[in-house]
């Protein structure tokens, strides 16, 4: 069944920056490995806490990215530059949507009932 694999980093002192930068760059290698989609996402709230995404159809694809010689030579080689112990967890997805953009607002912010580009 194909999910999501959410893996928790969070940088040490002054790595945070060339951290995502890296994580950035490892994550695209899970499309080697039969990902559908990967990002990284850096919280605002805390700049050295950040999320690796990668969608897989299953599991196993999964493990094989995870364990592959380029993510094991990535935590390996950057193991100062994040706190461990490292956990991350298999999601399934139960439900998706997106909002479609508006071409123009439908009122004209002015609390009179009016569309965008009237008078009341």
């Amino acid at each position: 069944m194909a999910g999501v694999v959410i893996v928790p980093w969070y940088a040490t002192g002054f790595r945070a920056d060339q951290f995502e930068k890296d994580l950035g760059e490892i994550a695209a290698v899970a499309l080697r490995y039969g990902a559908s989609s990967y990002s990284v996402y850096r919280s605002r709230d805390d700049r050295y806490k950040m999320q690796q995404f990668a969608g897989f159809e299953n599991y196993l694809d999964w493990e094989r990215y995870w364990e592959g010689p380029e993510m094991t030579y990535f935590r390996a080689s950057h193991s100062s530059w994040y706190q461990v112990p490292q956990l991350y967890g298999w999601w399934d997805q139960s439900v998706s949507g997106a909002l479609s953009p508006e071409a123009e607002p439908s009122s004209n912010g002015h609390g009179n009932g009016a569309r965008a580009g009237e008078s009341a």
